[in-house]
């Protein structure tokens, strides 16, 4: 049965060899560990962007194969889960947070096919194990430099859904310019959309009508409004200082990389898969890192958070994870 949503592939590096048992396939540490990605939302979209950027270069350094669909509704997705399991994908790659019970169900009836989801659930079996999005700890960072920029001291931020892995991003965020500014007050709104600019926009605009000059932008459409309206903006997930000069002073980026490498080696040793792969998100792994343009940035805001910035990497700090939904 083909999918009716949009396919692209990359086919890079050894053939895949459909006629070969994957639980075969997966103990040869030489062969080519093939990934197939359903996103639910287009690959452009900002999250999607960077897993898609990190499967892409992990094809062409030769490590895996990968294909994927893209704009896959929730309707349509275990049916897309099971034609990749039964083409032969060695990993199936996606996002469970709409269908967590169908995906799981699926994924039990494919116990020798690797499934890796993102999830607020925990894994399940040998099988399906789940990661989170984890740039918090960059988000603390950026918040550190913002602290010393407001003029207002009002602060708002635009996420997509209050799930646990936007929340925490949000509360990290302000925990970061609470530390250096503790007279800070926030704003936030959640648009009910993955991907939406046009309502972040609108979001974003009615909380700088509230007062709020520097806005935290975990959806895209944030920083077009503060650029229409002349305040400052954090991009998360992506670099987004080249598309927005002069606005966007700091991101706080997602390196999904490392995600990949592990559950690769897990697949290529045998090890089983059914596991939390989070911890590859953070910033002891290189999962995550803050990217800021310093000529924008008060000086005197760098050497506190570059200390921070090097406990948090050395193990030595662990930047607080609040999940509760900011007011």
């Amino acid at each position: 049965m083909k999918l009716t949503t949009t396919r692209r592939q990359l086919m890079i590096g050894a053939a895949a060899t459909l006629a070969t048992p994957a639980f075969v396939r997966r103990v040869n540490a030489q062969s080519t560990v093939r990934i197939a990605g359903i996103h639910a939302s287009p690959v452009e979209n900002a999250w999607n962007s960077r897993i898609h950027l990190a499967m892409q270069d992990a094809a062409a350094s030769g490590l895996i194969e990968y294909e994927f669909s893209e704009g896959v509704a929730a309707t349509d997705y275990p049916r897309a889960m099971r034609q990749y399991a039964e083409g032969g994908a060695d990993i199936v790659w996606g996002e469970s947070y709409a269908v967590e019970r169908e995906a799981r169900e699926v994924a039990g009836d494919y116990p020798d096919t690797a499934f890796l989801m993102g999830s607020s659930g925990g894994p399940d079996g040998d099988n399906f194990g789940v990661f989170g999005t984890r740039n918090h700890e960059a988000a603390y960072l950026a918040g550190m430099l913002a602290g010393h920029m407001s003029e207002s001291n009002v602060y708002g931020s635009v996420g997509g859904y209050p799930i646990p892995e936007v929340n925490l991003l949000i509360n990290a965020f302000r925990m970061g310019v609470s530390e250096v500014n503790p007279d800070a007050t926030f704003l936030n709104g959640f648009i009910g959309a993955w991907f939406d600019p046009a309502r972040a926009q609108e979001a974003a605009i009615a909380q700088i009508d509230a007062g709020a000059d520097i806005l935290f932008g975990e959806r895209i459409g944030t920083a077009d409004a503060a650029q229409a309206r002349g305040v400052k903006a954090i991009g998360s997930l992506i670099d987004y200082t080249p598309r927005y000069p002069g606005t966007v002073f700091a991101n706080a980026i997602w390196n999904y990389g490392p995600t990949i490498a592990a559950i690769v080696a897990d697949v290529q040793a045998g090890n089983a898969t059914g596991r939390n792969y989070t911890e590859y998100s953070f910033m002891a792994h290189g999962g995550n890192e803050l990217i800021y343009v310093a000529d924008e940035v008060p000086a005197d805001a760098i050497p506190a958070m570059e200390a921070k910035q090097a406990a948090i990497a050395a193990g030595e700090w662990d930047v607080p994870i609040d999940e509760s939904e900011p007011a």
